[in-house]
């Protein structure tokens, strides 16, 4: 079978975004390559960024390709996508002029390059993402996130998921109830159970990924403590005209929220974060580019919320907020 392969050159910034557009776009795969040339610094304490070769990509840039099934117009969605893309600049985004390119791949080649390229990722010092196709044993004490990403956002490559769960890691102490915001591939949500919270609510308003989400939490046999909903915050936290409220596994308001997406959606719903927080409860935020440092830190004040600790990898940052009274 062919693909049409829809490549996209554009900044480190811009990943997240644009990811996303093709996702929606019906992509049936989306790969991102970032900078590996030698001038970027190649320290890390669990060696999972640093595993990539060396590329040609300049420094600030990246390639994200998407994977279309032949018989997609692919003009529309080149058409689709470079409109939104275009969009971003409105929302302080800085796409780096980008470039974009097609062609048709056989879907072997595509495919199994991108099952290659995926190893097993130790991403702190208790958890370990594998994907379903790689073997792996775990050393005692180590928790592995089993993960088919399929079509949805979050392997554990990007600096911003990787940042997140690391920092997850830092505030679940046990027995919490979780309210995970934009799951994407539910990567996030299984971490937190891992670690040790008691149950966890993953939303998404995209339905494939929350498709992919609930595959997910079912290979880790996770499908009691998580459940996966395609919804928003606010839905969730408003009853309906009949004054009935959507069923949910959580009881709120909860202890911690967890959001990895991008810091313009982040400052939409700091409020819906606030009232979904009891007393003492923590917001994670993540997602958040260097340049959004400030914005979001503002955002996050507020709506009421005082900031604990921030958490940073390369040019991305994390918040830990916590709702004080």
């Amino acid at each position: 079978m062919l693909w049409h392969e829809l490549t996209i050159h554009t900044t480190e910034e811009a990943v997240e975004a644009i990811s996303n557009f093709l996702h929606e776009a019906g992509a049936g795969g989306v790969s991102i390559e970032e900078s590996g040339n030698l001038n970027k610094k190649r320290e890390s304490p669990y060696g999972e960024w640093y595993d990539q070769p060396l590329n040609d990509i300049p420094e600030g840039r990246a390639e994200i390709k998407g994977y279309f099934s032949e018989d997609v117009d692919i003009e529309s969605v080149l058409e689709e996508v470079r409109n939104r893309t275009t969009e971003l600049a409105t929302f302080d985004i800085d796409t780096g002029s980008p470039t974009f390119a097609s062609r048709l791949v056989d879907e072997e080649e595509w495919a199994t390059a991108w099952k290659a390229y995926y190893k097993p990722l130790k991403v702190s010092d208790k958890l370990t993402i594998k994907p379903l196709w790689e073997e792996y044993e775990a050393a005692e004490g180590e928790h592995v996130i089993e993960l088919d990403p399929g079509m949805a956002f979050g392997t554990g490559t990007h600096p911003t998921t990787a940042l997140c769960l690391r920092a997850l890691e830092s505030i679940v102490q046990g027995g919490e109830e979780v309210i995970d915001v934009g799951t994407g591939s539910g990567i996030l949500a299984i971490g937190a159970i891992k670690l040790g919270a008691q149950r966890v609510m993953a939303l998404d308003l995209d339905p494939v990924a929350v498709r992919s989400a609930r595959e997910n939490v079912t290979l880790n046999g996770l499908d009691e403590q998580i459940l996966v909903k395609e919804s928003d915050l606010l839905s969730v936290l408003t009853p309906n005209e009949e004054g009935q409220s959507a069923p949910i596994n959580v009881e709120l308001p909860v202890q911690i929220v967890v959001a990895n997406i991008l810091a313009e959606v982040i400052l939409l719903f700091t409020h819906d974060v606030y009232a979904a927080l009891r007393p003492g409860g923590l917001y994670l935020a993540s997602g958040i580019y260097k340049d959004k440092e400030q914005a979001v830190r503002d955002g996050l004040t507020a709506a009421g919320l005082t900031i604990r600790d921030v958490h940073r990898e390369e040019e991305w940052l994390a918040f830990i907020a916590e709702k004080v009274v």
